[in-house]
């Protein structure tokens, strides 16, 4: 159940790459980790997003950044636009780090911030979209520009308290690559199968494991129970359908694979800290705010 190792191509900066990701095959990369440190915005589209022992809905101004060696991947939604999303993704090299400029007194928001993409961190929406146009703009520059108009989003983005932590904890895991796949293995059975029963023995069958000893390798690698992992992946789904659909709530509950009312709104409020009903009325009056 291990990350891919994703080697990053080299770019005329020995500091930083911008890539602009256009096809498929370059956004719905399978889980995987490299040691730059990454800042990736989509301007359009919607999915799923993991990072570390995360799994989250994106949606449009999606903005985020990763420390070193913090396995993600984004996931398109299946038929969206029937298209992937272009992504504006930014690598930080190790020299970006070992300069002596950047541990001057100038660069402490910054460095701050970087400490923190340990755990991943989602920057608003609000914020994603003031910095829109600057993105965008990145892969166009000639170097010495583009330096200085990145310099001015780290800037910006460490300077704003309107973002959470993905994570958590720090997340780590073994970076052997023999189990590269196995994640990935996970990932599709529970988006094939999420509304119907799972077991772990399901699961452990696709790995050729038995089930205790899945449960331990995924508990340990993941630092969260399969099943935690499973309901946090549910309770994504039914956010999706709360903000895209007039469904009613108990539809929503079956329709994102649990059983019982009660649980879910248990499992709602554990990870999105209010119930569906207010978390649908909180969404569109953000949106609403935002149009306005």
């Amino acid at each position: 159940m291990k990350p891919n190792y994703k080697p990053i191509p080299p770019d005329e900066s020995d500091l930083f790459n911008v890539v602009l990701q256009k096809g498929k095959k370059e956004f719905d990369y399978p889980w995987h980790y490299h040691y730059e440190y990454e800042l990736t915005y989509i301007p359009k589209g919607q999915g799923l997003r993991y990072v570390g022992n995360s799994v989250e809905n994106f949606f449009n101004d999606d903005l985020v950044l990763l420390g070193s060696n913090l396995p993600h991947c984004w996931i398109n939604e299946s038929g969206y636009h029937k298209q992937s999303p272009n992504a504006i993704v930014i690598y930080l090299k190790e020299e970006f780090f070992n300069k002596t400029w950047l541990r001057s007194c100038e660069f402490k928001a910054i460095r701050n911030l970087l400490e923190l993409s340990e755990k991943g961190v989602k920057f608003d929406q609000v914020v994603a979209s003031r910095l829109k146009e600057r993105c965008l703009e990145l892969p166009m520059l000639p170097p010495l520009q583009k330096f200085i108009l990145l310099m001015q989003i780290l800037q910006e983005l460490s300077e704003t308290s309107r973002f959470r932590l993905l994570c958590e904890q720090k997340f780590s895991c073994d970076l052997d690559r023999c189990n590269s796949d196995r994640i990935n293995i996970v990932y599709k059975y529970i988006d094939d199968h999420y509304q119907e029963k799972i077991s772990l023995a399901d699961v452990a069958e696709q790995l050729y494991m038995s089930p205790e000893y899945f449960s331990r390798f995924f508990s340990k690698t993941m630092k969260k129970t399969f099943f935690e992992f499973l309901n946090e992946y549910k309770i994504s789904k039914s956010c999706k359908l709360l903000i895209e659909t007039d469904k009613p709530i108990s539809e929503i509950c079956y329709d994102s694979g649990f059983e019982s009312i009660p649980f879910f709104y248990r499992q709602f409020k554990k990870f999105k800290n209010c119930q569906p009903r207010q978390y649908r009325l909180n969404y569109f009056k953000a949106f609403s705010q935002e149009l306005a």
